[in-house]
């Protein structure tokens, strides 16, 4: 587990390369188990390599997407639009979820 800096993560690509990799992989392979796995492909290739992580605070993230994402990964599907943005909302989830793993941010229940 990494130590986590919030002023850090402002320039992450510097500071946490690898720990996001870690993260977007873990994700993928989790979403790769649940739905078909040349949609999640899609997804990643056309939408999730141009997204990008943000710390909102409070150990949470928030991934922001390419403005056509949808229509990226529309024509390498026979999903409708609706089904397609629930499988981005799990996959964008599970990658927050990720993330906290990542850094140890991760709130546990008793």
């Amino acid at each position: 587990m990494t130590d986590f800096d919030p002023e850090r993560f402002e320039d992450k690509y510097e500071h946490y390369f690898t720990e996001l990799q870690q993260a977007y992989k873990s994700a993928f392979d989790v979403m790769s188990e649940r739905y078909d796995s040349g949609l999640i492909h899609a997804i990643d290739q056309y939408a999730l390599a141009e997204s990008e992580p943000f710390y909102e605070g409070d150990g949470q993230f928030r991934i922001e997407l390419p403005d056509d994402a949808i229509e990226r990964v529309a024509p390498e599907t026979e999903l409708d639009d609706s089904a397609l943005e629930d499988v981005y909302a799990a996959y964008t989830d599970e990658l927050e979820r990720q993330l906290r793993d990542v850094f140890g941010l991760s709130v546990t229940t008793s």
